[in-house]
């Protein structure tokens, strides 16, 4: 039975599918909005803040190397066990952190767990999901994940002005991850539900599951995975990682900016909180737009949406109602980010080989991610050198070129029934 003749219904996976997700999620959303104060009251300047920010991604990017190994080998419900158990851990060193140097190793090992935990999932999404609601599924599990970090934030706002402490919010990283953890063990996996995904395949007359197969395909390497499909992640590649640089360089600016104008911690937490709602309520019209007009409807929207709101706020940071142009522009980008919910994973499942999906969604979550990694270094270096102001406007002019990119090339490789060969 191939996936689109499995029979499919939301409900059949949502709570096991979905709620260790959001669980994780809340704890990564608590902290993320804090990692700049934490390294300021460790004594780390503004550039040096941002650096340590951008941690979290380039644990991610180091983690897409083993990523799709460890899932194939292990199973994708231990594989989020463990990513969870090595999650906390990092936010243990955080918790001890002496100076802003140790703490940097802690958010680059969350940053490693966060790597495997969202493979996992995107994995049994892309294997599972039927193509006609791929879109729909993938845009709820991104407005999951946008979820976390709605509920994150405010969570993280309450407990500061309860205890007074920045370093207390790790605890609520922790707790999640034990949430996780419990909610994984108890409930059904979803993989028994449904049995053999399509990806099972029959050579020298004995059939391989999933795992076994995508296992054997990961002793090639995410690297020689890349060079067999390079022309396409050369060009679909290099403008999914402009989206993630974009994306990314919202997380740490944000909250870097919310510091360069005296908010509070609190009331940082608390507006980066709200604007979170706002992205996480559009994550299924997202989807809808993506299945019903095709991926180019909501990817370009997005990516313009964000550039603007980037340019608009490079011009506001010296104005007497700096805050309230923050508070705006924060709505703005999350609008923006919203209507492109789920789209960096649903353009990845399109792409991906049917039979052999993971060593494909490997290499394409690295190049997301190596976006991801790049823009905050590079937030922090135009502030080094410029402005926080000049680095958001340089972060808005990237996001052009990446909608003139995604443009160009989705419509070439992205079809109504999408399909990808290696390159020749």
């Amino acid at each position: 039975m191939t996936t689109d003749e499995r029979p499919f219904t939301f409900k059949s996976v949502a709570l096991a599918a979905f709620l260790p997700t959001l669980l994780f999620s809340i704890g990564e959303g608590a902290i993320i909005p804090i990692i700049p104060i934490a390294a300021g009251n460790l004594g780390a300047s503004l550039a040096i803040a941002g650096f340590i920010s951008s941690m979290v991604m380039l644990g991610e990017l180091a983690g897409d190397i083993p990523s799709g190994w460890v899932v194939s080998r292990i199973g994708e419900r231990a594989s989020m066990i463990y990513a969870a158990v090595v999650a906390i851990l990092g936010v243990g060193v955080c918790l001890i952190a002496p100076n802003y140097w140790v703490l940097m190793v802690g958010i680059f090992v969350v940053g490693l767990a966060t790597a495997v935990f969202a493979l996992a999932r995107h994995a049994f999404m892309t294997s599972y999901v039927p193509q006609k609601y791929r879109a729909r599924a993938l845009s709820t599990l991104g407005g999951i994940f946008r979820g976390g970090w709605f509920i994150g934030p405010l969570i993280a706002s309450l407990v500061i002005s309860v205890t007074g402490s920045t370093q207390s919010v790790f605890w609520i990283f922790i707790v999640s991850c034990l949430g996780s953890v419990i909610v994984l063990i108890v409930l059904p996996d979803p993989e028994k539900m449904f049995g053999q995904s399509a990806a099972a395949a029959v050579e020298g007359g004995e059939v391989l599951t999933a795992g076994e197969e995508e296992a054997e395909e990961r002793t090639h390497g995410l690297f020689r995975t890349i060079w067999s499909f390079r022309a396409v992640l050369a060009r679909m590649g290099s403008g999914v990682a402009l989206i993630g640089a974009i994306r990314s360089a919202r997380t740490v600016l944000m909250p870097l900016w919310a510091i360069s104008i005296g908010l509070s911690e609190a009331n940082t937490a608390l507006i980066i909180g709200i604007a979170g709602a706002v992205d996480f309520a559009l994550f299924y019209a997202s989807g809808q737009i993506m299945d019903r007009f095709g991926r180019m409807w909501s990817a370009l929207p997005s990516m313009l949406g964000l550039s603007i709101g980037f340019l608009t706020l490079a011009f506001t940071h010296d104005l007497d109602a700096r805050v309230a142009w923050y508070i705006g522009v924060s709505l703005f980008l999350s609008v923006a980010n919203g209507i492109g919910s789920g789209i960096i994973m649903t353009l990845g499942a399109d792409l991906a080989p049917k039979d052999q999906p993971a060593p494909f969604l490997g290499a394409w979550r690295f190049a997301g991610d190596a976006g991801q990694a790049a823009a905050p270094l590079l937030v922090s270096l135009l502030t080094a050198v410029a402005s926080l102001a000049f680095a958001a406007g340089a972060i808005g002019v990237l996001g052009f070129v990446g909608a003139g990119m995604l443009a160009r090339y989705i419509p070439r490789y992205v079809p109504r029934r999408p399909r990808v060969r290696p390159a020749e």
